[in-house]
């Protein structure tokens, strides 16, 4: 069920009409309730400082209203990043808004996790599909961060783009994985990767998106979903409702905007990733949405000068195993899976899809870095190296017709080929 909506026709829709649709899909719909808003992080684009003041406004009569960061395994935020999240500064913490709640996710706290049930063998065969392999656990236990259980109503907040995990990111992966335990992400990340990401990534419906509403059904709390959509910095469309069919319908209009068919398929791609991610983790999105349309044998370069960290909280994982296609860790298997699903993904993901030949890795796209992390690092982490200081962004712009391609704002925008 859809409570409102709202859709510009053309650029982005202004404060006021905002407002209205918020308004018309939340107001006096929790009133004396416990309300906990589940919101992303700085990784994703969306004018997050006005739908919190929005959403603390229009929510005066809840009993009592906090906002979670879904986090997943992202490192959590400080206090000052979390008020420079929200768009408030000190002196309204402590005065406006001193009686919201502001946390993080904590996925690694088994104190702050509880247990809402054990999916099964059979189960996630049937959620897979043809992408199940024996490399997937037996049986996942679904935890979720116990303050989903201490509110009387979730709203998730954020907005929806295409996801080389799930297909369209947005609705219950704020759940699952935002809020879930590590279980549930390392296994929905693993099969994501065993589907790979050109048979994932802007594909509505996929055996991740299954497992984590499955996952999502064993909830006892009620949700409500204000889904957004959002084309470079300008929030186009809301979507207030059911988490279900307001996700849906985000999904639909991101596959229209936030997706780039192209007729032919490029040689080589500067891939600029902003400076919200602020480690490969997260900037390897430059990868993953530009992988579907490049040629076999061309090449990615994730440019990224201001990058000089892997990974802040599995960086130790990634250095032990380095980044390698599917094919290169499911034939030696015994010796990769002491390491988490999620991180093997990670790995397989940024790497992009391949095959063996003989025992020699052949990927079909070289991925080549241009940051902070030193040529020698990049070596050992199966990563091509440029120096940064030595590419001319200009020189890259107004060459589509040579086959190279210039994105100036990788990471949320999907490029694939049409096929004819």
């Amino acid at each position: 069920m859809i409570y409102a909506q709202a859709t510009a026709t053309t650029g982005a829709l202004d404060e006021e009409r905002v407002r209205q649709t918020l308004t018309a899909g939340l107001e006096g719909r929790f009133k004396g309730q416990k309300v906990l808003v589940l919101i992303p992080d700085h990784t994703r684009s969306l004018p997050l400082p006005l739908l919190f003041r929005l959403t603390v406004e229009i929510l005066h009569d809840a009993r009592q209203l906090d906002f979670m960061v879904a986090l997943g395994t992202h490192p959590p935020l400080s206090e000052e990043q979390l008020q420079r999240l929200v768009g408030i500064t000190a002196g309204e913490r402590s005065t406006t808004y001193q009686h919201i709640g502001l946390f993080n996710h904590a996925w690694d706290n088994p104190a702050a996790l509880t247990t809402l049930g054990v999916m099964a063998q059979d189960e996630i065969q049937q959620l897979a599909g043809a992408n199940w392999h024996p490399s997937l656990p037996d049986e996942v236990e679904i935890r979720i961060n116990k303050a989903a259980l201490d509110y009387d109503h979730l709203l998730i907040l954020g907005p929806t783009f295409p996801h080389e995990v799930v297909g369209f990111s947005g609705g219950a992966k704020y759940l699952f994985p935002g809020i879930s335990g590590p279980e549930m992400i390392n296994a929905t990340h693993w099969l994501g990767a065993l589907a790979q990401v050109v048979g994932t990534i802007g594909i509505k419906e996929t055996p991740v998106r299954a497992m984590i509403h499955a996952a999502v059904r064993r909830l006892p709390t009620p949700v409500t979903l204000a889904a957004l959509v959002v084309a470079g910095h300008d929030l186009v469309s809301v979507f207030v409702g059911d988490l279900f069919g307001a996700w849906s319908l985000a999904a639909d209009l991101s596959a229209q905007r936030n997706v780039i068919w192209c007729t032919t398929p490029y040689q080589r791609v500067l891939s600029c990733a902003p400076t919200m991610y602020e480690e490969l983790w997260t900037a390897a999105k430059a990868m993953y949405k530009l992988e579907p349309a490049v040629a076999s044998g061309g090449e990615v370069i994730i440019y990224a000068p201001h990058l000089e960290v892997v990974s802040y909280v599995h960086g130790r994982y990634i250095y032990e195993v380095g980044y390698h296609i599917l094919p290169y860790f499911l034939q030696d298997w015994d010796r990769f899976k002491h390491i988490p699903l999620g991180v093997l993904a990670h790995s397989t993901h940024v790497r992009g899809a391949g095959v063996m030949e003989n025992g020699v890795e052949k990927p079909n796209v070289k991925v080549t870095l241009a940051s902070k992390i030193p040529a020698g690092e990049c070596a050992r982490l199966n990563l091509g190296y440029l120096d940064p200081a030595s590419i001319d962004v200009t020189a890259w712009q107004n060459r589509e017709d040579e086959g190279i391609l210039y994105v100036p704002r990788a990471g949320e925008v999907l490029y694939r080929l049409m096929k004819f």
